[in-house]
């Protein structure tokens, strides 16, 4: 599966404010550099976890459907779908109606379950789900834990700033990092 963002989020889970005072930088001469480690580490983290940090949107692809008729959205958490699409051979496409299957946005990853009957031929990214994903439109909804991690990475990153090459950034990433986000991530067996 492919997935593919349509709607960015509208801020960072983390102010420059939130960011100078933790770094406890006074200064306004490094808000560019602050400003840029706060969207890094706010990527880095979004990929590394799955976690949406603020609201946005997703679209996942799938080239066929699974034998138990399960689809998995390995992002999280999913706040809504938006729209299922399946396309036919002749690359056609049908949006599902509600009706036509199942979700459950309570479960981790969060589940699509087409209905009996709703076929999809196997075809590269036949199938599409659209979905809203994320904590909340402000930062202040981010769990305590991923905003830390994202202050963790930045202060790492803005420490260790100019004793590499910024081509071979990020160099590095705190252990905390990992302590902090380890319940967010997917576990895999």
């Amino acid at each position: 599966m492919t997935y593919s963002q349509i709607a960015a989020p509208a801020a960072m889970p983390v102010t420059l404010a939130e960011a100078k005072a933790h770094l406890r930088v006074t200064s306004d001469t490094e808000d560019d550099t602050i400003t840029s480690l706060i969207a890094a580490a706010t990527q880095y983290l979004e990929r590394d976890t799955g976690q949406s940090l603020l609201d946005q949107q997703w679209r996942a692809y799938f080239d066929a459907v699974p034998r138990d008729g399960v689809l998995e959205l390995m992002r999280s958490p999913v706040r809504g779908i938006v729209a299922v699409t399946i396309y036919d051979s002749a690359g056609n496409p049908t949006e599902l109606d509600g009706s036509e299957y199942y979700v459950n946005l309570v479960s981790r990853p969060a589940r699509v379950r087409l209905v009996d009957g709703v076929t999809a031929p196997m075809r590269a990214n036949g199938i599409e789900i659209d979905f809203d994903t994320g904590y909340g439109e402000a930062g202040t909804d981010v769990p305590d834990m991923l905003k830390r991690a994202v202050l963790v990475l930045v202060a790492h990153w803005f420490e260790f700033r100019g004793v590499f090459d910024a081509a071979d950034q990020p160099v590095s990433v705190p252990a905390l990092y990992a302590r902090l986000t380890r319940h967010f991530r997917f576990l895999s067996v």
